[in-house]
């Protein structure tokens, strides 16, 4: 079941948008369309974070702030899965650990068998 509301957002994928993506996303579109996020949000999900960065950026829209291009391929959400954190490579990794098999050759005592 579709929901018609969904069809008519001015982003396509936007149920799927982390919240990064849709920062850079919604610079491209007009205070019409962030209006339109906007209720869409509030009638669905309702999430704080969204609904502020919306309201942010309409209010800087009204304020005079003018659509800029904006990233439409920010965090596709296909993308944003498989960027985190930072590449490692052998230059990078720490060198492997291992700690003597049976303690540190300062610790001494008595074996655990021997009870005298």
């Amino acid at each position: 079941m579709t929901d018609p509301a969904r069809n008519a957002l001015p982003l396509p994928d936007y149920d799927h948008l982390p919240i990064g993506g849709l920062e850079s996303r919604i610079r491209s579109l007009s205070a019409d369309e962030v209006e339109n996020l906007l209720s869409y949000e509030r009638s669905h999900a309702d999430r704080l974070p969204v609904t502020e960065l919306l309201t942010a950026r309409l209010e800087q829209l009204r304020a005079g702030a003018e659509p800029t291009s904006g990233d439409p391929d920010a965090l596709r959400p296909e993308q944003g899965a498989s960027r985190t954190g930072s590449p490692v490579s052998p230059a990078t990794s720490p060198q492997p650990f291992s700690p003597p098999p049976h303690g540190t050759p300062d610790q001494f005592g008595k074996p655990k068998g021997d009870r005298t």
